[in-house]
């Protein structure tokens, strides 16, 4: 087990995340502090499997953990994005890279297993997105289906190449959106649009994913990681602790009364209002100058 020393020692070489190759996926890191996870199995459309989502799990869970990364960018390669469940990958698949947690059984062998499994590594790989405090971003390159689609809506961000292809469509094989997209879709579209974009089995493009206020940009594919890498860069340079605790508060603001929101956001407040940014805020207002956020990041100047 690593002890404290190691993660100071590691926070000052720039965090506790290694960068490389590992199941299904690439890590690399891209100033300031932006975590970049690429899907790259391109003959494969990107498909998830059990092994490649609970890496995902725990990359998150590093990413939460690890004070140099302020925000985190989910892509693919190829003509996908993530195309779903790699059902033929599910057993004996050998998806190259380094696997960060160990073997499992796969589950779905059963009712019971099939509860197990969705609890506790398909919906909980949306749940951790949804839940990471630091900002998220889809960057949509191309397909993205089922399993793809849920985890590009748990993202608090999503920008998509024209072209992209994007919906559920679970119903074509009889199955249900099982991994959250039914409670996604509701919070962006309304109970509505939802009830008629699962029933009739929706697969949409980018531009009308934009209209109906799925995505939040369309770009060029060949601008998508420019400019993504723009807008990743804009949020990272912005109050992280401010920004973090914001996020929360929408997110919780859908699902509360006004008078436990106004409560939520006070108590929040309490801790926003006396943080070195608020002060360097207020300074950079005053004294007609851009505001330089996040000192106390910087492993230098908490030396």
């Amino acid at each position: 087990m690593q002890d404290y020393a190691y993660y100071q020692l590691a926070e000052a070489e720039g965090g506790i995340m290694d960068t490389g190759k590992y199941t299904g996926f690439e890590l690399t890191r891209k100033d300031p502090g932006i975590a970049w996870i690429q899907f790259n199995t391109p003959e494969r459309l990107n498909g998830m499997t059990t092994g490649i989502k609970r890496d995902l799990i725990e990359i998150i869970t590093q990413a939460q953990m690890d004070n140099a990364v302020r925000i985190v960018v989910f892509t693919g390669s190829g003509r996908a994005f993530c195309a779903g469940d790699d059902l033929k990958a599910y057993r004996d698949a050998d998806l190259g890279g380094t696997p960060l947690v160990g073997d499992i059984p796969p589950g779905h062998d059963n009712a019971l297993g099939t509860y197990n499994g969705l609890r506790t590594i398909s919906q909980r790989l949306n749940t951790a997105i949804r839940g990471l405090d630091k900002l998220s971003i889809a960057a949509i390159n191309g397909v993205a289906i089922q399993t793809g689609f849920s985890l590009a809506l748990a993202c608090d961000f999503r920008i998509a190449a024209r072209g992209a292809r994007m919906g559920s469509a679970t119903l074509r094989f009889g199955l249900l959106p099982d991994e959250g997209g039914q409670y996604l879709l509701v919070q962006l579209l309304g109970v509505a649009k939802t009830m008629d974009f699962l029933m009739r089995k929706r697969i949409i493009e980018a531009d009308e994913a934009l209209a109906l206020g799925l995505v939040h940009e369309v770009v060029e594919p060949a601008d998508l990681e420019a400019r993504t890498l723009e807008f990743a860069t804009e949020l990272a340079h912005g109050p992280q602790v401010s920004m973090r605790l914001l996020k929360r508060s929408i997110y919780n603001a859908a699902e509360l009364s006004l008078e436990q929101s106004l409560d939520e956001i006070a108590a929040k407040t309490a801790i926003s209002d006396h943080h070195p940014d608020a002060r360097e805020g207020v300074s950079a207002f005053h004294e007609k100058r851009d505001a330089s956020f996040n000192e106390w990041i910087n492993p230098e100047a908490n030396a």
